[in-house]
């Protein structure tokens, strides 16, 4: 096909690099003199902050950055933890002031602090969405899976923009983005999309944008998160998956069945079943039990103002799953 001339092979780095400097002014994050671990784990992402941030004050370090398709150091590419455990790890080891982790193919973003602590992509999500509402002055819909942070709609309370909610992936966040003009898009992947950008996932500009936030509000990430939580209060997540047998309708009706009172001591207000069961909870918090789509496993995963609740909540949600 190459040499009957059916394939054009192309860079895109330039014109993606040229595309940067409509979204972001990248020279105040050059001159900053931060001192950056960038985990690129195996993939995509390696060469890209370093590329981006050359020139100035600010140094990049890059850990896991050849191709290997064994991972090592990690379970899988994936932006959380243990996956990101070395990162973390470096990031203290060197006295960095921040983490930014890229998985396979760089479209996730996942961000460890200057003490060696993973701040969750929930966190992250509203993170970005404050720094393009209180640092940039942007305005306009945040697109959300169910899956990810009431912290948003809280955001959207404050700042007076809307909040739309759809079922998990991009190809239920895109459209809608596309449909209100959004101004951020994510899921609890730690994919994040922006206004101005094509309506998917960009892991190296939601890098770029947290730096960014740094720079303007001159704060550490551990600080960048008391600032989040001084306006919608501390939340807190997690989530199991398990894997399961049998026969998911018998599963399903299981859980409908359930009709919990109570979830971790706190009370059920509702039932969401827009992309798997979501109950939410009296704090503002929910648990949503949801099914693969690729493979036989449950996930669990729940988010709450109670930090104490957490592990009960999940261990109720494994119960009415019948995975406990």
């Amino acid at each position: 096909a190459v040499e009957a001339g059916k394939v054009v092979i192309f860079d895109a780095a330039p014109a993606y690099i040229e595309h940067l400097k409509d979204l972001i002014d990248l020279q105040p994050i050059k001159d900053a003199g931060l001192n950056i671990v960038a985990d690129v784990m195996w993939g995509n992402g390696a060469g890209w902050f370093s590329r981006l941030l050359e020139g100035g004050k600010t140094t990049v370090t890059e850990i896991h950055n050849t191709r290997n398709p064994i991972f090592p150091e990690m379970k899988r590419p994936e932006p959380i933890p243990p996956n990101i455990n070395v990162g973390l790890e470096t990031t203290v080891k060197l006295g960095a002031d921040v983490l930014l982790i890229t998985d396979g193919d760089a479209d996730r973003v996942g961000i460890g602090d200057e003490k060696g602590n993973f701040i969750n992509q929930l966190q992250v999500y509203a993170l970005l969405a404050l720094y393009l509402l209180e640092v940039r002055g942007h305005r306009g819909a945040i697109v959300k899976t169910l899956s990810t942070t009431s912290m948003l709609e809280k955001l959207g309370k404050i700042y007076n923009v809307p909040v739309y909610e759809t079922g998990v992936g991009f190809k239920y966040v895109a459209p809608k983005m596309i449909e209100t003009d959004a101004m951020i898009g994510g899921e609890e992947s730690g994919g994040y999309a922006f206004r101005g950008n094509v309506p998917e996932r960009d892991g190296i500009l939601a890098g770029l944008y947290m730096l960014d936030m740094m720079v303007k509000l001159q704060k550490k990430p551990s600080e960048l998160l008391e600032l989040l939580f001084s306006k919608v209060g501390a939340h807190y997540y997690d989530r199991i998956d398990r894997s399961f047998s049998g026969d998911r309708a018998s599963r399903e009706q299981r859980i409908v069945d359930a009709k919990p009172v109570t979830i971790g001591g706190l009370k059920v207000k509702g039932l969401d079943t827009t992309d798997g069961y979501k109950f939410l909870l009296e704090d503002g918090g929910w648990l949503l039990i949801r099914f693969s789509g690729t493979e036989p496993i449950m996930r669990v995963y729940c988010e709450t103002t109670h930090k104490d609740a957490v592990p009960s909540i999940l261990q109720d949600g494994l119960k009415i799953a019948g995975l406990s």
